[in-house]
């Protein structure tokens, strides 16, 4: 009988969760057929914190310093490793563990590498895209998480093309989702918001790139057409501070809402009339899958990867930092009677689950290690 494919999912730091893509790539692979060992370059988990379902984690606890530069310490102990183990398939998340697996296969002559690029722009420097077109082997097979995503690689020049690049899109497990959703009402008790207010609400770190600013801004100009409208944002960051000071200023303490991090917080996205996404630059954020799960309406700027995901749902679009767009979309959601949000929210429920269903995800992934070549004792 043949052994079991060893499989190493690498991830650039500890962050376990229910809605974690990598642990749903580990979900779609039988136990009978597939031994997963999940590593973290950096971080570990606290006690009471979540841990991965594969077989077995490993947590390497590097520094920030150690995973910059020439990273000799870093890559002589993952290579250790793999070679150690012997794995059949090595899967990197993100630019820093997929670059150090890149340099590592050369040496380890590795049967299956696989990439997951999550973002766009890990490629726009000049000596990244000229180090991976000399790395890039034949085993490896890369991953973007949205159409943009692949759009993106395969157009950047970094050696990507149609053969060796896919896309998968990002994904979430709606019926899980939706049984782990509070009601409206007991969201809003929980989360300490009005029952009888209109809440555009938005989950995601409070971080520059998010595009909160200007979605503050745009709230405070069309906050006067409904007295009971707040704005809620569940996060949190090094963006608070500011966030804060631009609400002072702006005279809304009482109408917008930071709410924190919050453990899971798809559980109390339907407290929320409206879901917003005013993001400067994303790869495929599950905070507005997770918005759609919910059958809100759902609004977000223009960037290359929601552009087509907003257009294929019926979602709402504004030019990305026009705060003046911003604010009239949000008028005219506000605006809508409840039949017209409902609708709007069944629509994007419908292409949520065509399009980025968790089931169809974890057969795009079986499918890419279906064949792999299992290395001899």
């Amino acid at each position: 009988m043949s052994r079991k494919i060893k499989v190493l999912q690498m991830q650039n730091r500890y962050n376990v969760n229910a809605s974690d893509l990598a642990e749903q790539v580990i979900a779609g692979l039988p136990e009978d057929r597939f031994e997963v060992t999940t590593l973290f370059l950096r971080g570990k988990p606290a006690e009471g914190e979540p841990v991965s379902r594969a077989s077995r984690s490993v947590y390497l606890e590097f520094s920030q310093s150690d995973l910059k530069g020439l990273r000799l310490r870093a890559l002589l102990k993952l290579c250790r490793l793999i070679r150690a183990e012997r794995f059949d398939v090595v899967i990197a998340h993100r630019f820093k563990p997929m670059n150090m697996l890149m340099i590592l296969n050369r040496i380890l002559q590795i049967p299956l590498c696989i990439g997951v690029q999550h973002g766009i722009g890990d490629f726009d420097r000049a000596y990244r895209r000229w180090e991976s077109r000399r790395l890039l082997r034949e085993n490896w097979r890369i991953v973007g998480v949205s159409r943009a995503v692949r759009d993106y690689l395969i157009g950047c020049g970094a050696g990507f093309n149609s053969g060796n690049t896919i896309q998968i899109n990002n994904a979430i497990d709606i019926d899980r989702a939706e049984k782990l959703q509070h009601s409206r009402e007991k969201s809003r008790e929980l989360l300490g918001l009005p029952a009888g207010a209109f809440v555009f609400g938005t989950i995601g770190r409070l971080v520059p790139v998010k595009g909160h600013v200007d979605l503050v801004r745009a709230f405070a100009r069309i906050k006067d057409l409904n007295p009971q409208a707040l704005l809620a944002i569940i996060g949190e960051g090094r963006s608070r501070a500011e966030l804060e000071g631009l609400i002072a200023e702006l005279g809304i303490q009482d109408r917008v809402v930071l709410l924190g991090a919050k453990h899971d917080a798809l559980q109390y996205v339907r407290a929320f009339n409206a879901f917003v996404m005013p993001s400067l630059s994303e790869g495929l954020p599950l905070a507005l899958l997770e918005g759609m799960s919910a059958r809100l309406p759902v609004l977000g700027s223009d960037i290359d990867s929601l552009r087509p995901i907003l257009e294929d749902c019926g979602g709402r679009i504004f030019p990305v930092r026009d705060v003046d767009a911003l604010a009239q979309k949000l008028g005219e959601l506000m605006g809508l009677d409840e039949a017209s949000r409902v609708a709007e929210g069944e629509r994007a429920y419908a292409y949520l689950r065509s399009a980025h269903a968790i089931e169809d995800f974890r057969r795009a992934y079986m499918a890419l290690l279906d064949g792999v070549t299992v290395k001899s004792a």
